[in-house]
């Protein structure tokens, strides 16, 4: 999925790539925070950034997204 999969209207937005045991960090965080999570897998074939060295075990990596709840 690229970035653009995610559209912002929807109010999604893309936090970064991580995996264990950071993404786990990342996500108790962001719920704390009052946000919804979204995991998607990571794909180094749609990033622009040099992504050499998480090819070899992509699917271990997730993309984070996060978007504010509606809860008040």
């Amino acid at each position: 999925m690229s970035d653009d999969a995610l559209p912002a209207v929807q109010g999604w937005q893309k936090k970064g790539t991580y995996d264990e045991p950071r993404l786990s960090e990342i996500i108790k965080m962001y719920k704390e925070l009052g946000f919804e999570v979204r995991l998607e897998p990571f794909e180094p074939n749609n990033q622009t950034e040099c992504m050499e060295c998480m090819r070899v075990s992509a699917d271990r990596y997730k993309a984070v997204y996060t978007r504010k709840t509606n809860e008040h």
